[in-house]
């Protein structure tokens, strides 16, 4: 039988999987979880896709790097949510073009190719939950090329400030990597909000003390 509080947990993040049959559901189920430490790379470009991941925890960075090490990270996935790249590789037949990393540790089913195919082909509701999920994230992916395309790396900093607002705990070489660009840039960004009295630097955190003023620089 499978471990009930999982299954629990399952169908709270993901409900369109209540409406499953249970013994589709119970193989799933089967093999337990899989749980992967912070760091941990769970796919890489040119990887054959093997499934489709369900979040239970943590988080995952997807993101684009070049030859020089330069990063961008196109999105992330958490609990509730699924990796769009996993689903477009399955339904292409084709290896990933992007990387995912563990930010915390994960813990995660995975849904087999050939499942997924026979779910999306045959339960609406799973369906219905991969197209929106491609709809999401089409838009935030054409967001994110129209701020580095038309934005200045000081206004998409700010957004982003504005965004997480009140104490982000984070490293300048995190945010470097969420924006693609590098640390001493950022640090140098970071230090002119500062004098601005915009945000307040501290030791691997910053906290947002304008940020209407943020959001109004970000939109100019």
């Amino acid at each position: 039988m499978p471990d009930s509080g999982l299954q629990q947990r399952l169908i709270q993040h993901y409900p369109m999987l209540r409406e499953l049959p249970a013994a589709q559901l119970h193989k799933l189920l089967a093999d337990g979880s899989m749980r992967l430490p912070a760091g941990t790379m769970v796919f890489d470009e040119n990887q054959a896709c093997m499934g489709f991941p369900l979040l239970l925890s943590g988080s995952i960075r997807v993101i684009k790097a070049a030859p020089n090490g330069r990063e961008l990270q196109l999105y992330r996935v958490g609990p509730g949510e699924s990796c769009i790249l996993s689903s477009s590789c399955l339904l292409g037949h084709s290896n990933y073009h992007a990387r995912g990393i563990a930010v915390q540790e994960v813990e995660m089913l995975v849904l087999p190719a050939t499942v997924f195919r026979t779910w999306l082909a045959e339960h609406e509701t799973f369906r219905d939950y991969v197209f929106n999920l491609f709809s999401e994230r089409l838009t935030d992916l054409m967001q994110l090329v129209s701020a580095v395309t038309f934005q200045k790396l000081d206004q998409r900093l700010a957004a982003l400030l504005a965004a997480k607002s009140g104490t982000i705990h984070s490293t300048h070489q995190a945010l470097a990597d969420e924006l693609g660009s590098v640390r001493e840039i950022v640090s140098r960004l970071l230090k002119n909000f500062a004098e601005q009295g915009w945000v307040k630097l501290g030791r691997e955190q910053i906290e947002v003390i304008n940020a209407a003023a943020l959001k109004k620089f970000s939109e100019l």
